[in-house]
């Protein structure tokens, strides 16, 4: 910079500028050298660097180095080059105006301070790309950390920005918020008792992206599309999308169904109350039925059994068997408490099909039948009469 500024000098000196008209010129031409300067600085690390840099990540087979150095990232950190290389000339240029370069200076501080932080925010954002479409709990930590991150940053770079403009040492403002903490805790309780809540819900493992919840208090049920320390969004089944805090999800209960989604079926228990009146021993005629229909062998139907006992039978045989019902898990008939509804009879199974259309169809074509043969076993599924 010294052989510049000699170079502007004698430029100056050859023109055979005199007078007030000299200082003038020369800031002139050095401010255009630096602005000339800081705009190569930056020409050079978007057109030559960064695409260098893509280039080298795209050939190698790992992953993340194309995902931690994308363009997005290496875009923001060139905005930062021309702001160093005017920081740096400033000395030069503004010699002989030392408020003109105090001023710019803090400026400049301010804008490599503030583009810092942004290009930072946008590195750890980058992390996300590397979930898929369920978040496993490894990322969700990394995610949770990356949270806090970028608030201790953003929270960092504040007190940096009114340091530099104020002209104090940070760390003196730093002491100074001891003194405050109090206040700050007061003032933003919500906003901490979100954040540990949102640390607390992560740290345990009791909800990821991807997760099927049910808040019934805040009428949520649908898959978990973004976590964050203090936003928890879902998108319900009918494409409303909902939020609610991690604190709800802590202090109040929910209901996460990765469980049953991770397992070999989902439960099903349906309960139907038959009439007391229908109820009996099996006669001649209702026996002929059932082994005409094939419902069971005459073989293994024992004398004076109950009608509603082969109900049971044949129906768990034929849950068994079912191709949507799987028959490794709990397939049992029982009778539940009577109630003046009539005698209640529980249909516990597991379905293969655990959501959606299919497991709808499933449960309504399962329970159907059971309604349909209910008449051959002398039954009658209890109605109230309208009045």
């Amino acid at each position: 910079m010294e052989k510049i500024v000699s170079l502007v000098e004698h430029l100056i000196n050859v023109c055979g500028l005199t007078g007030s008209a000299v200082p003038v010129v020369r800031h002139i031409l050095l401010v255009l050298i630096a602005v000339f300067l800081a705009a190569a600085a930056g020409f050079l690390c978007k057109k030559i660097i960064v695409p260098l840099i893509l280039k080298a990540t795209r050939k190698t087979k790992a992953r993340w180095d194309d995902i931690i150095f994308n363009e997005r990232v290496l875009t923001s950190a060139c905005h930062i080059v021309p702001a160093i290389v005017v920081w740096m000339l400033l000395p030069w240029v503004f010699y002989q105006f030392p408020t003109v370069q105090m001023i710019i200076g803090r400026l400049t501080a301010i804008y490599i301070t503030v583009m810092t932080v942004i290009t930072i925010v946008t590195f750890i954002d980058s992390f996300k790309l590397f979930e898929g479409e369920k978040r496993t709990s490894t990322m969700q930590y990394l995610y949770t950390f990356c949270g806090l991150l970028k608030i201790v940053m953003i929270f960092i770079a504040v007190i940096v920005v009114v340091s530099i403009i104020i002209n104090k040492n940070p760390m003196v403002l730093l002491a100074g918020l001891g003194a405050t903490s109090a206040i700050m805790m007061l003032v933003f309780q919500d906003t901490i008792t979100g954040l540990v809540a949102g640390v607390r819900l992560t740290s345990n493992d009791m909800m990821r992206k991807g997760d099927w919840i049910t808040v019934p208090k805040a009428g949520i049920d649908g898959i978990v599309e973004e976590m964050t320390l203090t936003t928890v969004k879902v998108r319900n089944f009918d494409n409303t999308i909902m939020t609610i805090s991690p604190k709800t999800l802590v202090n109040d209960s929910f209901q996460n169904w990765k469980g049953m989604e991770e397992s070999a079926g989902r439960k099903v228990v349906k309960r139907i109350y038959y009439d007391f009146r229908s109820i009996g021993i099996v006669d001649a005629a209702t026996l002929s039925r059932i082994v005409e229909n094939g419902y069971l062998d005459a073989k293994t139907i024992e004398q004076k059994v109950a009608n509603i006992t082969l109900l049971r039978r044949h129906v768990e045989e034929w849950l068994s068997k079912d191709d949507a019902v799987n028959p490794n898990m709990t397939i049992v008939v029982k009778q539940a408490e009577a109630t003046q509804n009539g005698l209640a009879v529980d249909f516990v199974f597991f379905l293969k099909n655990k959501g959606g259309v299919a497991y709808e169809h499933d449960i309504s074509r399962i329970m159907e039948y059971i309604i349909a043969i209910t008449p051959d076993f002398g039954l009658r599924i209890y109605q109230q009469n309208a009045c």
